[in-house]
């Protein structure tokens, strides 16, 4: 059976207006699917639980919108396990791939897909097996968590949809565990696509990573909390280096190649920066009001200072000799320039032509570092949740989705709502406020600079985000309360 016709977006209207963004299901296009009854109800571990089960009309709110003639919100399904499953524990023949770069958890992630599905749902888990595939079991993958990177390996590009799905249907593979950033996701849609219009019985599902925290929708990515943590060391080192030397500064360039968000919570983590650069503000070196001039002027306060840029800050002031052309990786992604290396460089020319003040700089990297360390205990509790939810809507035959957190609940998001834009830090929203506060520093940007990001930023309607309550109701939620971010 094949089916060729594009798969629409899923729209459910509820009462009073509630839209329910939802995501495929395997009887969507798969007729007279036998159903199993869900072993969890036989789980000793689920004995205590009051409610084994999420009801099928239980959502989770992400946007609710005030005006009257507006739709009254919109929604996406609760994650969690389901009364019936679609898959038959004996025949779950699951495989997981991690794609891109490396981020904290990527082998928690892995671990609690296995174990979820060997301990939740009566040892199903069989494994992808080819010669350059590994067999994971509960026992092979006991420790994993303790390690940094991933025990799959990883890439980026080399996507050939067709390919891929021979060889998930050629393996008799049902249940496809995607974990990977936003271009990742764009291709397990892809994936699903294929598979759908194939008509098989394949479950695909997308865990989103990504370590700068750019994915929109999502409150947060796995592996964020624990690369702040990470940054915080790098830049304690340079603030020992800078406060050692007279005239010392410490530069240190944290990740962030379209969002400043690592290095704007490092940087209010850490109270030790005197100057935050990220992607999403422009800044200028000469001049009156520029950077040089801060500088100078912290130095002379201080006697040394701590500056922090995000990996994406400043491309289009590094000249255009240095962009011989614009590359990209296999992925798509632009090949950045090294804007630590390009600042530093920048500010020992500008000290030199003032020898009455003498600069000691050191510049510190710490992206590999950061990106290969085990996560620690709040993105090991995340990624445990994600991984569940994720192994409970594969077995409740859900498909074409991406399992997340939206509003302090997890929930299930189609793949087009995680790729269709990046999420960003908002220059005129109160958390980039409260960072320039801690280190007074200047904003670097002219009025209309400011007018032209709020204009960028303001929503069409006005927005009010909105989790559910223990008794049902509506309440505010704490990550978007005020900031619009995290």
């Amino acid at each position: 059976m094949e089916i060729e016709e594009e798969y629409p977006a899923k729209l459910l209207q509820g009462d009073n207006g509630y839209v329910l963004e939802d995501v495929p299901h395997l009887s969507d296009y798969i007729k007279d699917l036998p159903t199993y009854s869900n072993p969890l109800q036989n789980n000793p571990a689920y004995s205590v639980v009051k409610q084994y089960f999420v009801d099928y009309d239980d959502s989770v709110p992400q946007k609710i919108v005030v005006h009257k003639t507006s739709p009254r919100g919109t929604h996406f399904r609760r994650a969690g396990p389901r009364q019936k499953v679609y898959f038959d524990s004996d025949e779950v023949r699951a495989c997981i791939v991690t794609c891109g770069g490396l981020c904290p958890g990527l082998n928690t992630v892995i671990r609690e897909i296995v174990c979820g599905l060997s301990h939740m749902y009566g040892g199903g888990y069989r494994g992808f097996y080819a010669r350059n595939t590994i067999p994971l079991t509960p026992k092979s993958v006991n420790d994993i968590h303790k390690r940094g990177g991933t025990i799959l390996g990883t890439s980026r590009g080399g996507h050939d949809t067709k390919k891929i799905v021979d060889n998930i249907q050629d393996r008799e593979i049902n249940q496809v565990y995607i974990i990977g950033g936003d271009g990742t996701q764009m291709g397990a849609s892809l994936i699903f696509e294929e598979v759908r219009r194939r008509g098989l019985k394949v479950a695909v599902v997308g865990i989103p990573k990504t370590i700068d925290n750019d994915i929109v929708v999502i409150d947060k990515s796995f592996g964020f909390d624990t690369a702040v943590e990470e940054a915080q060391r790098a830049i304690g080192a340079a603030h020992v280096e800078a406060e050692s030397s007279e005239n010392g500064i410490g530069v240190v360039k944290l990740m962030g190649r379209y969002s400043g968000f690592i290095a704007m919570y490092a940087t209010l983590a850490s109270r030790d920066v005197d100057c935050c650069l990220i992607p999403e503000s422009p800044f200028y070196l000469e001049g009156a009001g520029g950077l040089f001039e801060f500088i100078e002027k912290r130095l002379k306060e201080n006697g040394h200072m701590v500056l922090v840029v995000a990996e994406g800050a400043g491309q289009e002031l590094i000249a255009e000799s240095m962009r011989s052309t614009d590359l990209q990786d296999p992925s798509g992604n632009k090949l950045l320039l090294d804007v630590g290396l390009w600042l530093s460089q920048k500010i020992k020319e500008h000290f030199t032509k003032k020898p009455q003040m003498v600069i000691n700089l050191k510049y510190i990297d710490p992206t590999y570092m950061i990106r290969a360390i085990p996560s620690n205990a709040s993105d090991n509790v995340y990624c445990t949740l994600l991984a569940q939810s994720a192994v409970h809507g594969a077995m409740a035959g859900y498909t074409g989705f991406t399992s997340g957190l939206v509003n302090g609940r997890q929930t299930y998001i189609p793949f087009y709502r995680v790729t269709e834009s990046r999420n960003k830090v908002v220059i005129t929203d109160r958390m980039w406020a409260r960072l320039l506060s801690s280190t007074n520093q200047p904003s670097f940007l002219s009025h209309e600079d400011i007018e032209e990001a709020a204009r960028e930023e303001a929503p069409s309607t006005p927005q009010q985000d909105s989790a559910i309550g223990p008794d049902g109701n509506l309440v505010p939620s704490a990550h978007q309360s005020e900031n619009g971010n995290i």
